[in-house]
This record gives structure tokens, C-alpha cells and sequence, in this order.
């Protein structure tokens, strides 16, 4: 926890060899943004053929459905008409209100304020504040996606992703929804794919564990690489490694007071 990966490889000849690595980076890097681009239009195309309203998704998104799948146009493509059908279905009005979802809103158990270092926004939940018995499976799927839906809002120009800390001091079983988080992480991957920066997993109470092993089989690789458990006594240190202080939470140490998420 708190290691930082390091470069061993020793250079050679000084700045010279690192000059020509760092020119055959970028000719790489060129390059895969250029397969990536046509890809990109390829995959409008085809989607474009089977589902018109395909027109009105900018580029963006179908850069993120088609990454989710691993530059694979075929399986992105599929990816994205299911999520186009299935916005249809589950978001007629093309949002969700807040009078829709008021029983999961009064819980206050999920916030939003500041940006880390990378200028992605940060959101804080709360799981112990969720009560399952004071809410169905479809009202709290739809506060997943009324949340989902303001983070995106929220974001910074030139900036797709979010940093997120799921805190779950206080969770006990009263908390405990496997299906709500399995509900949950459908959405966030299949419906909202590589917006996930980060997550921290902080203040995890050893009973958790037991709702975690059920959730984390269907946890995809990418989201799995995402996910940080955070020990109590790392907790600022390894926040402030990727939140400056001013962007940090108070109850972490910070200075910025929290946001509930309605507000923002």
C-alpha cells in the first residue's frame, strides 16, 4: 500500500538515449490514436446502420464503449446499441429527477466536491447510510444513474473519468444489498463504461468482506485494477498522493466541506 512503481532501467549514453525513447514513445503513442480514431469512425458507422439516434453520440462516448471492449469494434458496438435501448427504456424522460428517487436521496449517502490532481471531479459514499428496506431495487437503480448522470455533468472540459471514495464506516447488515451493488456496478460498467478513475475503499469493517466476495466475481478486470483498499492509518497520506489538501474532503483532513450529490 502507498508503494509508488519505479522505473529501473538505467539510461544510457545520458539524455541522448532518452531522447530518442522518449521520440519512439510518441511515434507509438501517434500511432495508436490513429488506429484508435478510424476504429472510432468504423464503430459509428456500424452502430449508426442499426440505430439511428447513434447520430447524437459524439465521439467520445464511442471512444469509451469501444476501449471497454478492448479496441474490439464488433463487441463494443454491441455494448453500445444495448446501452442506447436500454437509456430508452429505463430513462424515457432523458433524466431522472430528484422527486423519483426521494427515499434514496433523504439517506444522504452520497456527495461531491472538489477535483484531484488529474482535474477529475471527486465523489464520496457513503455505505453505511444505505438502508435497503427503505428502498426498492429499481428506485436505488435509478439513484445510481441520476448520480452517474450529475458526475458526468460535472466534468471539467477535457476530462471523461471521476475519482471516487466509498467509505463504509458504520456498515452492518441493516447496509448490506448485494443486489443493489451488483445493480450498481451493471450500471457503472455496461452503461457508463471507463468513466471510473479510482476508487478508495476506506474505513471497510471486517464484515463487509462477506458482502464483498459476492460483488467482486463481477467486477470486470479494468474496474478490479481501479479499486484501492485503503488501511486507517494510510488513509490521508495515500488521499493526498492524488487530492491536493485544498480538494480534500474536511473529514478527511481537507478544507472543502461536502456537497450532497441533489445539490450540486
Amino acid at each position: 500500500m502507498g508503494s509508488v512503481s519505479q522505473d529501473q532501467t538505467e539510461p544510457v549514453n545520458g539524455q541522448h538515449h532518452h531522447s530518442l525513447d522518449s521520440d519512439s514513445k510518441l511515434d507509438l503513442e501517434n500511432s495508436e490514436c490513429e488506429i484508435e480514431g478510424s476504429k472510432v469512425g468504423i464503430m459509428r458507422a456500424l452502430v449508426q446502420t442499426q440505430d439511428p439516434s447513434a447520430k447524437e453520440v459524439d465521439d467520445l462516448m464511442i471512444r469509451r464503449f469501444l476501449r471497454a471492449r478492448d479496441l474490439d469494434i464488433e463487441k463494443g458496438s454491441t455494448l453500445l446499441l444495448k446501452y442506447l435501448n436500454w437509456r430508452r427504456e429505463f430513462v424515457p424522460n432523458g433524466s431522472i429527477s430528484a422527486s423519483e428517487i426521494s427515499s434514496d436521496l433523504t439517506q444522504d449517502k452520497l456527495f461531491m466536491q472538489g477535483v484531484d490532481k488529474m482535474g477529475r471531479p471527486i465523489v464520496v459514499g457513503f455505505g453505511g447510510t444505505h438502508k435497503p428496506s427503505k428502498t426498492s431495487l429499481e428506485d436505488f437503480k435509478r439513484f445510481v444513474v441520476y448520480s452517474l448522470d450529475k458526475i458526468c455533468a460535472r466534468m471539467p472540459r477535457g476530462q471523461e473519468k471521476f475519482l471516487c471514495i466509498g467509505d463504509f464506516e458504520g456498515w452492518g447488515y441493516t447496509s448490506s444489498d448485494v443486489r443493489g451493488y451488483l445493480a450498481a456496478l451493471s450500471i457503472l460498467q455496461d452503461c457508463f463504461p471507463e468513466r471510473l478513475g479510482k476508487l478508495f475503499v476506506v474505513h471497510v469493517p471486517y464484515i463487509f468482506m462477506t458482502a464483498w466476495k459476492a460483488v467482486y466475481p463481477f467486477i470486470d478486470k479494468k474496474t478490479k485494477r481501479k479499486i484501492i483498499f485503503v488501511e486507517n492509518k494510510e488513509l490521508r497520506q495515500t488521499l493526498l498522493a492524488d487530492i491536493d489538501e485544498s480538494q480534500l474532503p474536511e473529514m478527511y483532513g481537507g478544507r472543502l466541506p461536502l456537497v450532497p450529490i441533489q445539490d450540486c
